[in-house]
């Protein structure tokens, strides 16, 4: 258990947050979330011990055992990938070093045997005689081979060492997990079988994530960092947001007979009970979501951008029509006798393992690069917008201010017209007058949603939309990209925005592509391994 009491927070002047009093108990998930600046990660470290708060404590019995997923991708390139893993639980590694240091000396004494049979004691009762196979089962499930134990850290690539320090974090057992974003740079496989691990660990994981499905697959509460205050809700993300929205859709109709609210907010709680997470938190969660009232929901300051892409014209029968396209870059074949043909209102997913392949087949489609064989042909009727996943060279002239930069690709330059855009993408007021080279990677992606929305395209080709976005400027692309009624060719890390936008998958394989009209969960399902 985790009690934290009167904690607060300031820098500079600035309060993150105060007054803060919560308890995290075992056998729940935790999801932080909140905008970007508002203190998630800060406030990950205060409760993990690594940051000191300005007032207030944060209360950890002296028997639990912490873990903390390490953001340093280089802090163990000296030891193995089984010493990397084991370093987990730092007891066990130090007795395991205490052990081979006493067995290593020649003049063995009494007292060195002692030592051995207390240190052998201390080695069982750690599990120490099941860390290799429990540091193999781990490895395997981050896709790993278990044969790779022996292997330095300094010989992985930094996708390889993500998921050791993952693996390093989830060792032994700890009562308590903090977790930083822990699905970055993971593949599905390896997402899907850290959210099993999650749904099934009985202590306490507290995480900062953008995923949204897997805040929605594993949390059974969330915890809200918004008008410097933070508060813990029951529930996961969705339900989270939901309830937001209806809590301020409720207060604009302040005329609604309370009865009529309370039948409305029962409604929509019922609609939530069975979310998918722990089996045994199930029936508890469902008693909790019953008792809330209209107090008890979040009243949230988010402001969220809006996204909408609106067509010139509509397309015709005849989209685009790919044949035989093949690329190799620098030595490395990435595309092979890549064949499709898309048609009218497609929302297509370009998956697979290889993401410079996503990238390779845009820019050919696109004109940006030249195959080196194969053809491709638009539809005449086909107006084509392009979201690049590398959007620098969009903004090197960095005197340009965020207004100028818009102006550029504006048939009409007048600044009401222009600000209308950008007042969409939550640039208001002297914000439209900064130079775009001081701009962070999300207030740069708004900018380059800015420019597509104002073209009236009728195809959009979005390569990696929802990198460096927050939770909310996520949503509001994916409410976007849902409700446009053009054609669409996108890639995406993000589970939740392919399942609720695609409406046909394909995957980019060595040799070819694998092409099925389904949902991102069918299309998992068809690829999943039968038992």
């Amino acid at each position: 258990m985790i009690i934290v009491s009167n904690l607060s927070l300031s820098f500079s002047g600035t309060t993150l947050f105060s007054n803060t009093n919560l308890k995290f108990t075992p056998d729940n998930c935790y999801g932080i979330i909140g905008a970007n600046g508002a203190g998630k990660s800060t406030f990950l470290k205060i409760l993990s011990g690594e940051l000191e708060s300005s007032t207030g404590e944060v209360i950890i019995p002296d028997n639990i055992r912490m873990s903390v997923l390490n953001q340093d991708h280089y802090a163990f390139d000296e030891f193995t990938i089984l010493d990397t893993i084991i370093k987990g639980n730092p007891r066990l590694y130090e007795v395991m070093l205490q052990k081979e240091e006493v067995y290593a000396k020649e003049d063995f004494s009494d007292a060195d045997g002692m030592l051995a049979a207390e240190l052998e004691c201390e080695f069982a009762e750690l599990n120490g005689w099941e860390a290799e196979s429990e540091a193999s089962r781990l490895l395997k499930g981050m896709g790993i081979d278990a044969e790779a134990l022996l292997t330095p850290m300094s010989q992985l690539d930094g996708k390889k060492k993500v998921k050791v320090l993952l693996a390093q974090a989830l060792f032994g057992s700890p009562d308590i997990i903090f977790l930083d974003e822990p699905t970055n740079d993971l593949d599905i496989a390896s997402i899907e079988w850290l959210e099993n691990f999650l749904l099934e660990f009985p202590g306490t994981v507290i995480v900062v994530s953008h995923d949204r499905h897997f805040l929605n697959t594993v949390c059974t509460h969330i915890v809200d960092i918004d008008y410097s205050k933070i508060q813990i809700y029951v529930g996961n993300y969705d339900f989270w947001y939901e309830s937001s929205q209806l809590i301020q859709k409720m207060k604009r109709e302040q005329n609604k007979k309370s009865e009529e609210m309370a039948k409305e907010l029962q409604s929509f709680i019922a609609r939530f009970s069975a979310n998918k997470s722990k089996a045994r938190q199930a029936t508890s969660r469902k008693k909790l979501l019953e008792k809330l009232t209209f107090e008890d929901m979040p009243e949230s300051s988010r402001k969220y951008p809006f996204v909408g892409f609106q067509m010139a014209r509509e397309p015709g029968k005849e989209i685009l029509t790919v044949e035989g396209i093949s690329k190799t870059i620098n030595g490395e074949q990435v595309l092979k006798d890549v064949s499709f043909r898309v048609n009218k209102g497609d929302k297509i997913a370009f998956v697979g393992e290889n993401e410079t392949a996503n990238t390779t087949l845009f820019q050919i489609l696109m004109g940006k690069i030249e195959p080196d064989s194969g053809s491709f042909k638009w539809g005449v009727s086909t107006f084509q917008s392009y979201f690049p996943k590398d959007s620098t060279t969009f903004f090197a002239d960095c005197e340009l201010s965020i207004l100028k930069w818009l102006e550029q690709y504006s048939k009409d330059i007048t600044e009401t017209y222009l600000r209308g855009f950008l007042g969409r993408m939550l640039f208001s007021g002297d914000d439209v007058l900064k130079p775009v080279c001081v701009l962070s990677g999300g207030e740069k992606v708004r900018c380059m949603l800015s420019r597509m929305m104002m073209f009236g395209a009728n195809t959009l080709v979005m390569d990696q939309p929802t990198n460096h976005l927050d939770l909310e400027s996520i949503t509001a692309v994916n409410n976007g990209l849902m409700d446009f009624k053009g054609v669409l060719l996108f890639s995406s890390h993000d589970h939740e925005f392919i399942q609720t936008i695609a409406n046909r998958i394909i995957e980019l394989k060595d040799e070819g592509c694998m092409d099925r009209v389904s949902t991102f969960d069918e299309y998992l399902e068809f690829i999943k391994p039968s038992a």
